[in-house]
């Protein structure tokens, strides 16, 4: 292969490897910022349990979240939306 072809090709698989790693990048921090938005926005006398109730969201345990949002305030509806921007 020539040195001019080759050029070509390895900046291709370098910009392919560079999408892989950010396709590949975890958002979990996102997703618990994206619950706490939600209770600030639709519960805000929860917001104090909001941190770890959503953490719980995140970590898959739905049921533990909701039900913690419900016993500082929140109300089932919003509970459940929190914790499902939390997933």
């Amino acid at each position: 292969m020539r040195p001019s072809a080759r050029i070509p090709s390895i900046l291709a698989g370098l910009a392919l490897a560079a999408g892989g790693a950010v396709v590949a990048a975890p958002s979990a921090q996102a997703d618990v910022k994206a619950c706490e938005q939600y209770v600030a926005q639709h519960a805000p006398k929860a917001v104090d349990g909001a941190a770890e109730a959503c953490y719980e969201g995140q970590i898959g345990n739905l049921t533990s979240c909701v039900s913690s949002l419900v016993a500082v305030g929140a109300s089932k509806d919003a509970a459940n939306s929190a914790c499902e921007a939390s997933r």
